[in-house]
Parts: structure tokens; C-alpha cells; sequence
């Protein structure tokens, strides 16, 4: 009897090592047997589709919109410039930028030089703007690429981000080749933004993969970045007031770059100028209120 307890308690040990021991096996990942997963959180702060044209909602950029389409008509444009604010305040009428202006002219008049710049557009922006007749029709001899840096803004967000990016940028160069063929692109790397040092290494990236779109004949790349910050990316004094936008010694750097390219090109410039008046923002000459295109 004692014996058979024995057997009845071991027989009943083994049956439950057998179930709490090999029948609890390891789960798999929740993303693959439940439904229940937790979802991937989007990149703080960055919307994905820099390559999907998409128009500015308010109704200043609407109406800045219309003006540098009727700028478009106009012709008479060999150099066409676009970007966001970085561009635009280059070669703007706004009193602000009035000595940006004055460099703009010192360096470009003679080339026929048109800016098409908008400010806090991103890369889509942009497409949608040349896909909506911005340069339809202007068929000028170069153009001039920056934008892409408020796709990056202030927080980092890894390779999915940079990829997007480029794929915006690229996307640009597509339609910059298709509405004007005949015209040499120069890519322009991103400069340094030093609101967040965070996202320099995106930047770098970024700017990396821009020069791999350049072939040296058709699509140039230049990058002036070595001239404007250490090589932490930290700008140099002087070279912006906000830690964004260039000053005008910042911008003297990008034309010191421009010119070899444009000489080669079109040759000196002349002493006549073709290009359309600078535009300016459509909220000073209307008073609706004061300027609103930051670069981010």
C-alpha cells in the first residue's frame, strides 16, 4: 500500500512538471500572434511624405502663390532660385531684408536672376508650387536648389526621416527637370541649423545623399558648410542672427560658390537685366498684417 502511494505521488509530480513546465512555452511577439500589438510611435514632431505634393492652407502663402506665378509669366529669367525662407530673403523687396537685397543685386544683376523662394515651406510645399505653375513656361538656364531644412526641424528622427527627405529632394529635382530641360540644377546642401544641435548629423546625411544625385554636368551639388560652421556643425560667428537664417556674409559664401558655376554657364553677367522685379510678402502690401514667413 505504502508503495503504491509512493507511485500514485510521483506519477502525480511528473504530470504537472509536464504541464507547468513545457506547456507555458515562451509567447512569440505580440506583433506577431496579436492583434493587440502596440503600434510604431511616429517620429516626434515630423510628418512623413516630403515627396507628396501638398499646397500651403493660409491665405498669405495663397496669395504669394499667385504672385510668383504672374512672376513666372514674366519671363526673362535665366537663373531661377527656389526654396523656403533661406531663398526668399534673399532676393525679397520686404524692408527688412533690404540689405539682403542689396547682395543680391551686387552679385546677380547682369544674370537675369529670379527668386522663387517661399518661407516655412517644406520640400512638398515646394513641389506642389512648381507642379502649379511657378515655373511653367520660364524655361531659365540654371536652376538653383535649397530646401529641405524645415522637413529636419528641431528634433531628430532618425533614418526613416533622412530617407523621406531625400526622396523629397529628389522629387524636386523630377519635376525641376521636367518643366525645364534644358536647365543645369545645382543642389544646394542644406546649411547647419544650430537651434538644435541634434539634428546636425541628419543634415550631414542628408547632404550626402544629395551629392550622390549630382553627375558633375546636368545636376551640380555644392556644399559651403565648411565655410559656415566647425565641423560639429556650429556656425561661425556672424554668419546668422538667429541661428537659422544666413547674414549676408553668410549669404556671400553661397554666391562665392554660385558664380564659377554661373560664369561657366552663361558666361559674365552683362550690363542689362531681364529678370522680374523682386516680389515681396503679400501681408505687408496688403496690411494684413506683419510679415509671416519664418523658416520654420
Amino acid at each position: 500500500m505504502k508503495q503504491f502511494a509512493q507511485y500514485l505521488a510521483v506519477t502525480f509530480a511528473t504530470l504537472l512538471f509536464c504541464h507547468f513546465g513545457f506547456a507555458q512555452t515562451t509567447p512569440l511577439p505580440a506583433a506577431a500572434n496579436s492583434t493587440n500589438a502596440t503600434p510604431r510611435q511616429p517620429m516626434l514632431g515630423y510628418r512623413m511624405g516630403a515627396d507628396k505634393p501638398s499646397p500651403r492652407t493660409d491665405k498669405n502663402s495663397q496669395r504669394a502663390h499667385d504672385q510668383l506665378v504672374e512672376k513666372a509669366k514674366q519671363r526673362g529669367i535665366d537663373v531661377y532660385f527656389i526654396g523656403d525662407s533661406i531663398t526668399r530673403r534673399w532676393g525679397t523687396k520686404d524692408p527688412q531684408y533690404r540689405e539682403m537685397l542689396e547682395n543680391w543685386n551686387t552679385n546677380f544683376f547682369g544674370w537675369n536672376a529670379g527668386d522663387f523662394g517661399w518661407g516655412a515651406d517644406l520640400t512638398q510645399n515646394i513641389l506642389w508650387r512648381l507642379e502649379n505653375g511657378e515655373l511653367d513656361g520660364v524655361n531659365p538656364k540654371i536652376i538653383v536648389i535649397l530646401a529641405g531644412i524645415n522637413n529636419v526641424g528641431m528634433n531628430p528622427g532618425g533614418e526613416e526621416k533622412v530617407a523621406d527627405i531625400t526622396r523629397g529632394l529628389r522629387a524636386i529635382v523630377k519635376v525641376a527637370q521636367e518643366k525645364a530641360p534644358a536647365a543645369v540644377i545645382i543642389l544646394t546642401g542644406l546649411f547647419p541649423r544650430n537651434d538644435n544641435m541634434a539634428v546636425i548629423p541628419e543634415i550631414n546625411q542628408i547632404n550626402k545623399n544629395l551629392a550622390k544625385m549630382a553627375d558633375g554636368k546636368k545636376i551640380r551639388y555644392i556644399n559651403v558648410n565648411d565655410k559656415l560652421a566647425d565641423n560639429d556643425g556650429k556656425l561661425f560667428l556672424g554668419m546668422s542672427r538667429d541661428r537659422l537664417h544666413p547674414t549676408v556674409k553668410g549669404y556671400q559664401i553661397w554666391v562665392d560658390a554660385l558664380k564659377p558655376i554661373f560664369t561657366e554657364i552663361l558666361g559674365p553677367p552683362a550690363k542689362t537685366d531681364h529678370a522680374p522685379p523682386p516680389s515681396g510678402d503679400p501681408s505687408v502690401n496688403s496690411g494684413t498684417g506683419a510679415p509671416t514667413n519664418k523658416a520654420n
